[in-house]
């Protein structure tokens, strides 16, 4: 039902967008249903405050009052604020901009409110995107894409709303993804994988940080995995830090709509030169920082602080972000990377040096090679980096090579399934020796071509490359009992026979191409 909601919403506000570029649409959009939300989540808690005024077993029974007192007594923000619930003022709420909608101002008036709900409201400060005066849309099409997101909600209850409206910005998050191709990866992170990290970190309590968070898929996904495994949302404080101030906007109003607590810094800063939160040690660090950059340095760095295993090269900022997670990770804490696969086996410019060094100080926890084409910007394949301080199992390093679990879900790109998510994770517990909610453990086994167990001594003979690949062996092939011999006298029969059949359907063609005048 939601997922059919969710395709036809999007199939009807992408009819809107008319000629308008993906890039620049998607802050319409998002910003519209940001302001559908807060106004819902408003309204719905009015509602449950007339009723309790009404109710006289409640601490809030409010006898004998009139529509007039009960009016002004919802008007009283002390109500919402110790809901958690943002403050919209009157002429910001939703229904009065949907009454305005068919009006040629409506853009003027939606900037108006966003800066009205900014000002009653610090948290927003600076995080709602006023561009829908100047918006280069066709006349009236600004008024239908309001009258399309009134549509979201569906239903009396404002907690079902949320988490629809939740979903819808979600899924709309991945569709301008797509939509963007290569500038759309920049800020968001294919679920699957996003899914992956989570599963294998298991955060459950405690600070998670994202030092280049674009929407903030990593966070949401995180209390996603809390709430199904018995938490609340709140079991965690969520740090981040992004730089594109357009993407840093979208994550604060992705984390909003979900009522999840959040600091990404005073700004949009570049996390090596401007790190937002240079004191923090976190419990879990999740990321997926964009591969191979090459202009990320700055004379401020030379002697950081955080290059600990050696100064990373100038021309490529893996090893910095490699470090950076490991400088603000809690002794006991646990991260997870995305990373290029060059980061693996990489020897230049001193990344070899630094790789081995990890491995050495034993903070390389797990690694895992992924499938080609999960991402919607870069055909680069990637892997994941599980970095720990204090491991489970010192000395070894546990290799992954989920190169086949892919499973492709339209024609240019793959994902990971839930199963292949559950066998990754599960095979990682059971190397930790984990057990989760009173479970027997699984003992943990070698199996050749997907997971192996790798002493560091062995690590060290291979040069420090870290490639699952190249210690995990061959995927044993089941005995043929078949003789050499027969199965050779068979195939060539078989292939005897298509090419038989080719050449028939051959010369079919030439006889009715022939019969048309064309010959060759």
């Amino acid at each position: 039902m939601i997922d059919d909601i969710k395709r036809t919403l999007w199939s009807a506000a992408d009819k809107l967008r008319a000629n308008m570029d993906a890039a620049e649409y998607k802050h319409l959009v998002l910003g519209l249903i940001f302001l559908k939300y807060i106004s819902d989540t408003f309204a719905g808690r009015q509602d449950e405050l007339r009723a309790r005024f009404a109710d006289e077993n409640d601490e809030y029974h409010f006898p004998d009052a009139s529509e007039d007192d009960l009016v002004a007594e919802l008007e009283d923000r002390d109500y919402y604020i110790a809901a958690n619930i943002f403050w919209v003022p009157e002429e910001a709420r939703w229904e009065s901009l949907r009454a305005a909608a068919k009006q040629p101002e409506i853009g003027k008036r939606i900037d108006d409110a966003l800066t009205a709900i900014e000002a009653e409201n610090p948290k927003l400060k600076g995080i709602l995107d006023k561009r829908y005066g100047r918006a280069q849309l066709p006349d009236g099409k600004l008024g239908e894409l309001v009258d399309l997101v009134s549509t979201i909600g569906f239903g009396d209850d404002a907690n079902v709303a949320r988490d629809i409206l939740g979903q819808v910005y979600e899924y709309f998050l991945g569709q301008f993804a797509s939509a963007e191709g290569k500038k759309g990866g920049q800020f968001y992170t294919p679920a699957s994988i996003v899914k992956t990290l989570v599963a294998v970190l298991a955060p459950h309590k405690g600070q998670v940080y994202d030092p280049c968070c674009g929407s903030g898929g990593m966070f949401v996904q995180s209390e996603k995995f809390i709430e199904a495994h018995g938490g609340k949302i709140g079991d965690v404080s969520i740090y981040g830090q992004e730089s594109n101030p357009t993407t840093w906007r979208l994550a604060a109003m992705n984390l909003a709509i979900r009522g999840i607590d959040f600091n990404l810094g005073k700004e949009p800063a570049d996390t090596f030169t401007r790190n937002q939160h240079p004191d923090l040690r976190a419990d879990f660090i999740l990321a997926n920082p964009p591969f191979n950059i090459s202009d990320w340095w700055h004379g401020s760095l030379e002697g950081d602080a955080r290059w600990e295993y050696g100064d990373p090269p100038q021309g490529n900022a893996n090893y910095a972000w490699l470090q950076h997670m490991l400088h603000h990770l809690k002794p006991t804490g646990r991260a997870g990377i995305v990373l290029a696969n060059g980061s693996m086996s990489s020897s230049q410019n001193n990344e070899g040096v630094i790789r081995a060094a990890m491995v050495d100080s034993d903070v390389v926890e797990v690694m895992v090679a992924l499938p080609g084409q999960l991402f919607f910007n870069t055909q680069i394949p990637a892997c994941l980096w599980f970095l720990a301080k204090q491991k489970k199992r010192k000395d070894e390093v546990l290799f992954i090579d989920a190169r086949r679990m892919g499973t492709m879900i339209s024609r240019v790109q793959a994902e990971l399934d839930d199963d292949a998510i559950i066998r990754i994770a599960e095979t990682v517990a059971a190397w930790r020796g984990e057990v989760e909610d009173g479970a027997s453990i699984t003992e943990y086994e070698d199996v050749a071509g997907f997971c192996r167990s790798v002493p560091l001594a062995e690590i060290a003979e291979h040069g420090h490359v870290l490639t699952p690949g190249r210690y995990v062996g061959a995927e044993e092939v089941e005995e043929d009992d078949e003789a050499f011999a027969e199965k050779m006298q068979r195939l060539t029969e078989k292939l005897g026979e298509q090419m038989a059949k080719g050449a028939e359907l051959d010369a079919l063609i030439r006889q009715k191409l022939g019969g048309l005048g064309y010959e060759f």
